[in-house]
C-alpha cells in the first residue's frame, strides 16, 4: 500500500451495498492511502464489518451516519470531516464495485499537477451495460454542458472522479439540493459556474449483476424526476448567470 497522502484521500459513500463492499474497500486500499468510508444508515450489516476491516487498518476510517440521508450528504459529511483534517481533495467513488480502484492512482496524480481542477471519470461501458441506462444519460451529459457553455464535462453522472474539497464545500453550503441521486451531476455543474475546470479522463464501468453481487438502488420513475427537477433549477440557474458565462467564456 502506498504512503498517506497528506492532502488527497478517497471517499467511499455506502448504503446497503451488498456482499462485495469489503473486496472494494480493499481494492481501494490497496492503490491509496488514506480511505475513508462513510456509511449512510446501512441496515445490512455492512458498517459492523467495515469497522472490524478498520480496526486492523490504520489507513481506514468508517464514518457511520445514524440515518439515511443520501448520497451528496454523505459525501458533505465526509468532505466537512476531510477538510478539518487538512485535506484538499476527495476522490469519490461507488462502494458496490463497478468502479475502477486500480484507476485511483492515475486521478490522483491527475489531480495533483492540477490542483484547481475537477478529475472527471468518463465512463466506458462494457457490453453488459443495460442500454437504457447508456442512453439515458446522454440526456442528462446534454443539459449540464449547456447550462456551462460546455466548458468540457464528459459525463456528468458517472461517480468515480476528484474533486477540490473547498470550493464543493462552498457550493454545498449555499443550497439545500446535491444530497441524494442529484449530487453527482449538480455538482459538476455548480462547480464549472464556481470556475473549477473540468478534466475527462477514461474509466471502465462494471455492471455487476445479482449474481455478481450487484445491487441498484437506482430508481427509474423517482430518480428521473428528480434529474428533472434538478436540470429545470439548474437551467434557471444557468439563464441568471448566461451573461456573466458568456463574459467569463470570451475573455479566458
Amino acid at each position: 500500500m502506498s504512503t498517506a497522502s497528506r492532502t488527497h484521500l478517497v471517499i467511499i459513500p455506502s448504503y446497503n451495498p451488498g456482499p462485495g463492499v469489503v473486496a472494494t474497500v480493499r481494492a481501494a486500499r490497496a492503490q491509496w492511502t488514506p480511505v475513508w468510508v462513510v456509511v449512510d444508515g446501512s441496515s445490512d450489516g455492512s458498517a459492523e464489518q467495515l469497522q472490524a476491516l478498520a480496526a486492523q487498518d490504520d489507513g481506514l476510517q468508517v464514518i457511520a451516519l445514524p440515518e439515511n440521508r443520501g448520497k451528496g450528504a454523505a459525501v458533505l459529511a465526509g468532505i466537512t470531516r476531510a477538510a478539518a483534517a487538512g485535506f484538499t481533495h476527495a476522490l469519490t467513488m461507488d462502494s458496490d464495485g463497478q468502479h475502477p480502484a486500480d484507476l485511483i492512482p492515475a486521478f490522483m496524480t491527475a489531480s495533483q499537477a492540477d490542483p484547481g481542477a475537477m478529475v472527471l471519470g468518463k465512463p466506458v461501458f462494457g457490453p453488459e451495460a443495460p442500454a437504457l441506462r447508456v442512453n439515458g444519460r446522454k440526456v442528462s451529459n446534454g443539459w449540464a454542458n449547456l447550462e456551462t457553455l460546455w466548458m468540457g464535462i464528459g459525463d456528468s453522472l458517472y461517480g468515480f472522479r476528484v474533486y477540490p474539497i473547498a470550493p464543493l464545500i462552498r457550493v454545498m453550503q449555499k443550497n439545500r439540493f446535491m444530497r441524494r441521486f442529484d449530487f453527482d451531476p449538480e455538482a459538476v455543474v455548480r462547480l464549472c459556474w464556481a470556475g473549477v475546470r473540468p478534466r475527462n479522463l477514461d474509466a471502465p464501468v462494471r455492471y455487476l449483476s445479482a449474481a455478481e453481487g450487484g445491487v441498484s438502488h437506482f430508481k427509474y420513475l423517482r430518480d428521473n424526476t428528480l434529474l428533472t427537477w434538478m436540470h429545470t433549477r439548474l437551467f434557471i440557474g444557468f439563464l441568471l448567470r448566461l451573461p456573466w458565462l458568456v463574459w467569463r467564456r470570451v475573455t479566458h
